[in-house]
């Protein structure tokens, strides 16, 4: 609390005006609204300010905000939202009631405890792959769930979404007087221009194609938490519908964004790997970049606005504007385009190998593709189901084998051209399905390189033998399928030996699905 917290909020920091045996109530005050934490539950009341992005400055508009705010966040935490109740009396002797006249009006949660954000988890080095495995695929099934906008509304529509990034750069300018971070401004701006200028037509087709959806908003590890061993999504947007309206890939850049925010981006590639095996959405991650720049960039407006109302907070907790205006000029620095396959018989290591590739990239640049994954979903089939094919028949017949190859090498060839390193598990046990890739990888300017994780017979056995048993990876290979590769295997030639990665790579433990 400060000398400028008002007599409402200070009259409510008292406990006795609370049910049940509440004996401390604590403030905590973000840049739109104050929290009140009070026993069991949490009381959020909307601050009457009005920005260019939001407008609580009436009490009708407060109202209106809390009952969308609950709606829409009982979409994915149901449990936490438990309502919206008036208060009354006047400032200095508020009261909770619905008899009288509303004074003011709270969203009304279940309290949790704050030191799971995941922002907070990962601080404290807790942050793990398992968790970001969790979200991606709450965020696949929430986002496939979710409503899609008309193809007449305005939202998701290219000219609005440059006219967001262009506002935010313009907002916080003016609050600027280091010339550095003016300049940083300005090349953003002209950066950001010619990004839209060069990717409306895909934003435009993505709405035709269902791509705009009525999301999250603002999914950033501090709306985020981690409640009986599961991460939980809260606190939506609701107080601008343009904010929440986007397309899926605007939603997935934030969380992207906001882990190597937090120093870890390795976890922002497996976040991204994890939530694309489930949606199979590959086209948004050539929109990744200009959001993740955009989402940066809001985040820097966010901590401008926290700073001038509490500059001690802000301080305390090390967000500053600088550090995201940072981050997002070295989003803008095109990474090289780089090509890996894998090579190997089944239970060799590949995928082990791939997971070590996205976890250790400093840039998090790197996608993967699993030959696995993706020829169950040309099948329609999601990546643990059982196809019940047998060796050479069903999806792993000639004309199938030959379909999956193709759709890997379309979408590697895609991700490259935008700039990603693509990490393609597969066999690869013919030469000309190595060639193949090579001859993308040259078309595209990327490097090219190949991870061939080598095992004895026995190990082979015996991890395709705990593969089976465990049923949790979407691999099908059996005995039968290893004796009927040893046949197929077409070794590296000289030369492919010596595009060959020289990493070490110990197993992990980790399921990509």
């Amino acid at each position: 609390m400060n000398s400028n917290t008002p007599a409402l909020i200070t009259a409510l920091l008292q406990p006795h005006r609370y049910p049940g045996q509440v004996q401390q109530v604590q403030l905590v005050e973000t840049h739109i609204s104050w929290v009140l934490l009070a026993g069991e539950l949490a009381y959020k009341i909307k601050k009457p300010v009005r920005l260019s992005f939001l407008d609580f400055s009436t009490l009708a508009q407060r109202r209106a905000c809390c009952l969308d705010e609950l709606r829409l966040n009982r979409r994915f935490a149901p449990d936490l939202y438990l309502d919206v109740i008036p208060i009354i009396g006047s400032p200095d002797n508020p009261h909770w009631s619905s008899n009288g006249e509303p004074i003011e009006y709270a969203v009304k949660m279940r309290r949790f405890d704050n030191a799971q954000r995941l922002d907070r988890v990962c601080v404290r080095g807790e942050l793990r792959p398992e968790h970001l495995s969790d979200l991606a695929q709450s965020l696949a099934n929430f986002h496939a769930a979710a409503a899609t906008a008309d193809a007449s509304s305005r939202f998701g529509e290219p000219a609005g979404i440059l006219a967001l990034a262009i506002d935010n750069l313009q907002a916080p300018a003016g609050a600027m007087t280091d010339p550095t971070q003016r300049s940083m401004l300005e090349r953003f701006r002209a950066w950001t221009t010619a990004e839209f200028t060069r990717l409306s037509p895909l934003m435009q087709a993505r709405k035709s194609q269902g791509r705009v959806r009525e999301c999250h908003g603002d999914l950033h590890l501090g709306n985020l938490v981690l409640l009986d061993g599961r991460v939980r999504m809260f606190d939506c947007i609701e107080f601008n519908d343009a904010l929440r309206w986007i397309d899926i890939a605007s939603e997935l850049a934030f969380t992207h964004m906001d882990l190597q925010h937090h120093g870890q981006p390795g976890l922002a590639n497996w976040f991204l790997d994890q939530y694309l095996i489930h949606s199979g959405d590959y086209e948004a991650a050539v929109l990744l970049r200009f959001y993740a720049v955009y989402r940066a960039l809001v985040r820097g407006r966010v901590e401008s606005i926290r700073s001038a109302q509490q500059a001690r907070q802000a301080q305390s907790e090390n967000r500053k504007p600088r550090d995201f205006l940072a981050l997002a000029e070295r989003l803008t620095t095109p990474q090289a385009p780089a090509l890996v396959i894998t090579h190997g018989l089944a239970g060799c290591g590949k995928t082990t190998a791939s997971n070590r590739l996205l976890l250790e990239d400093p840039a998090a640049n790197t996608l993967r593709l699993r030959s696995d994954v993706e020829r169950k979903r040309l099948y329609g089939l999601s990546a643990l189901a059982r196809s019940g094919s047998g060796i050479d028949e069903g999806i792993y017949a000639a004309q199938g084998h030959a379909q999956t190859y193709q759709r890997l090498n379309e979408v590697a060839g895609m991700l490259l051209r935008a700039g990603w390193r693509v990490v393609v598990d597969a066999a690869f046990l013919r030469r000309a399905e190595r060639q193949a890739f090579h001859a993308l990888a040259k078309d595209c300017g990327a490097s090219f390189n190949i991870l061939a994780p080598e095992a004895s017979a026995e190990t082979l056995r015996e991890r395709i033998s705990a593969r089976q048993s465990a049923g949790q990876d979407a691999s099908e290979a059996t005995l039968a399928v290893l004796d009927k590769q040893l046949g197929w295997i077409e070794p590296l030639d000289a030369e492919e030996r010596q595009q060959v990665l020289s990493l070490p790579l110990p197993r992990i433990g980790l399921s990509p699905a």
